[in-house]
């Protein structure tokens, strides 16, 4: 059985912090079918069209029929483990720090075999369920895990290098005034996070919550201004080395789109915290944490982004915030592949409306600021990349991937 984690020692200064190394990560096209779905916390694989037959390794043509019609399709994973072992020696400078590396042979109730990582709950031969995962080069890889839950399961030494588990990790909250931001801090502090920095700008200024916040005694209160370059740069010096979970929540949002309100004052103070916020700190923090990304057993691990479903096709009526989201996106992606380098998951959250106040004249379902605060915090447990919380999330993903301008002219509309 998976032995409970421990509250790692503090480090030792002297010691050298050791650089990251990564898996391979070279995969083919097609492959990157698996790793589009694991990002999203889903086990795909492909399907034939014609003889229903399913693909593993991905393929470009049917190993029976040659057909090409082949479509991906999530799987339920459930398998049997046909044979196992434990890698005691490696060439590959990831697994060699890190042995010994137990693998098994799994054949799905599907039909096809594959090997996968396993579990160190999974004892021996038997019934499996399998999962797709991202590692640390950011790829897709296969995880079998015993057919029941296990008492402290997520502390796998394997698994925990597929995930970014909160639990004795330090996180910092770049704003702690909205709900969202308090809920937050509160899901981390479920999550038996360590430490939470919480930011907020003007500290001067009392906010609702204030107190409740700074009686817990895991969190510290910093003093943080997205739209200041010097406040960001001095909070990144102060704690920018024990930040192993940055969670962006700052956001201005404001309704209307361009017509409705004359001049650019709210365009550019939405763009001056969502985009430019975000450059600020990835710019301040990024750094920092990319050379942490080895520091022992909690080392710097995940950048969560609060987007907005709205930046995936503009929703008029929040024009302006949607194109500031949309910005974000954008620049999220850049600030995945820097931290990829050091084996850092940065994690897009896009929810539907939050029920705040300004969606106040949005109609249900709106989700809860501490619904979004739980699916972020399960999402980091299960190492997903990409997150659509909420019902109109989903649907609005559904409908953007099956035909972006539609939803364009229904939003229209």
């Amino acid at each position: 059985m998976t032995a409970p984690l421990t509250k790692p020692k503090r480090k030792n200064p002297i010691l050298r912090t050791r650089l990251p190394v990564l898996p391979p990560g070279t995969r083919s096209r097609v492959a990157q079918g698996v790793t589009a779905a694991a990002a999203e916390g889903r086990f795909a694989l492909q399907t034939c069209g014609h003889c229903g037959v399913v693909q593993y390794p991905p393929r470009e043509a049917c190993r029976q029929c040659l057909s090409e019609d082949l479509h991906w399709r999530e799987q339920d994973g459930r398998g049997e483990l046909l044979a196992l072992t434990e890698l005691h020696h490696s060439n590959d400078l990831f697994f060699r720090e890190r042995l010994p590396w137990r693998l098994g042979l799994v054949k799905l109730r599907s039909g096809p075999s594959l090997v996968a990582h396993l579990h160190g709950d999974v004892a021996g031969p038997g019934k499996v369920r399998l999962s797709a995962r991202l590692d640390r080069a950011g790829q897709a890889v296969i995880i079998a895990f015993p057919e029941e839950e296990t008492a402290h399961m997520v502390d796998d030494k394997q698994l925990r290098q597929m995930t970014c588990d909160p639990k004795f990790r330090r996180a910092l909250v770049t704003d702690g005034k909205t709900e969202v931001g308090q809920a937050m801090v509160r899901a981390l502090i479920d999550a038996e996070a360590s430490l939470v920095w919480v930011g907020h700008a003007e500290p001067w200024k009392k906010f609702p919550g204030f107190e409740e916040l700074q009686a817990l005694p895991q969190v510290t209160l910093v003093a943080l201004d997205l739209t200041d370059p010097r406040s960001v740069r001095e909070t990144a010096a102060s704690i920018g080395g024990r930040v192993d979970i940055l969670v962006n929540t700052a956001e201005v949002h404001r309704t209307h789109g361009i017509s409705s309100r004359y001049g650019t004052d709210v365009a550019r103070l939405e763009m001056d915290v969502n985009y430019f916020g975000l450059l600020r700190l990835a710019q301040e923090f990024g750094p920092a944490m990319r050379g942490r990304g080895a520091d022992g057993q909690n080392h710097a691990v995940a950048w969560v982004n609060l987007l907005s479903v709205f930046a995936l096709s503009n929703f008029p009526g929040h024009g302006t915030f949607s194109a500031s989201k949309a910005a974000a996106w954008s620049l999220s992606q850049c600030l995945r592949a820097e931290m990829a380098e050091a084996g850092i998951r940065v994690l897009n959250a896009f929810p539907g409306p939050i029920d705040d106040e300004w969606n106040q004249q949005l109609p249900p379902p709106k989700i809860a600021p501490e619904r979004l605060a739980r699916a972020i915090v399960n999402a980091l447990k299960d190492g997903v990349e990409d997150l659509y919380p909420g019902d109109v999330a989903q649907e609005w993903r559904a409908r953007w991937r099956d035909n972006p301008k539609v939803l364009e002219r229904e939003l229209t509309g």
